[in-house]
């Protein structure tokens, strides 16, 4: 069977110009938990040539609720691993590295980022995220980023815009502080949710609470993340948008 009959179905909206160039690009991901372990999976089957996952954490049982290659038999794995292994039965052809491992600014130099890679921020961590922010635009990729997704129920609450523009998500503000600390004025798109954050509900047993999350939210974020890459190509290959 062609490769070409997985994508027709997206190649009728968009003209074959936009599958080539989503075939001929690279993704790296970063952070696949609850947004970006979707996020990958929505790339891939969007025919997406080229992915690196890069994730240092394993699967455990508080990751099943949302995350994509969580499951029971998962258990202890690496994260990045097991979502290799799935993506890879959803289209084999696609050039599909995974890596362990968490980004900084110490290791950035091991991730050969360039100007026409797409860079999928869905790091937790804010120096990681700031770092890997600064370093993605830096080499001039095509970034976008996500913010908080823990502690809300609504999904139809998430939006896009320029990081400077988000309102109403508290670890949206901490991204913004955090770059205006280091001097850093540049654009890039955010998905972020003008929810306001549930409270956490906690045993009074437990000593660090950790925020809930809800997989309806976190994977439609991811979701996002993946049109926003897909809608950048179909910019790109210069065809109109048909929608409907």
């Amino acid at each position: 069977m062609s490769d070409s009959l997985y994508f027709h179905r997206l190649a009728l909206l968009t003209g074959e110009q936009t599958v080539q160039l989503l075939n001929s690009s690279r993704v790296f991901i970063f952070g696949l938990g609850g947004v970006g372990s979707w996020c990958a999976e929505g790339l891939v089957r969007s025919g997406v040539g080229s992915v690196v996952l890069v994730d240092f954490d394993t699967i455990c049982p508080t990751n099943v609720n949302r995350q994509l290659q969580a499951t029971s038999q998962a258990i202890g794995k690496k994260k990045a691993d097991e979502l290799a292994c799935r993506l890879s039965l959803i289209y084999p052809a696609c050039h599909i590295e995974s890596r362990s491992e968490c980004f900084s600014k110490k290791n950035a130099h091991f991730f050969d980022i360039r100007s026409d890679d797409y860079v999928i921020d869905a790091i937790d961590s804010l120096d990681n995220k700031l770092d890997l922010i600064e370093y993605a635009y830096d080499k001039g990729a095509r970034l976008f980023s996500s913010m908080g997704a823990a502690r809300k129920l609504d999904p139809t609450k998430l939006r896009t815009a320029d990081i400077w523009d988000t309102q109403g998500c508290p670890l949206a503000r901490m991204v913004r502080q955090g770059l205006r600390r280091r001097g850093w004025n540049g654009h890039f798109t955010a998905v972020y949710s003008t929810e306001q954050a549930l409270p956490v509900k906690t045993n009074t047993t437990e000593e660090a609470p950790i925020n809930g999350s809800a997989v309806h939210v976190t994977a439609t974020a991811g979701m996002i993340l993946a049109g926003l890459v897909v809608q950048d190509a179909h910019s790109r290959s210069g065809a109109d948008l048909r929608l409907g």
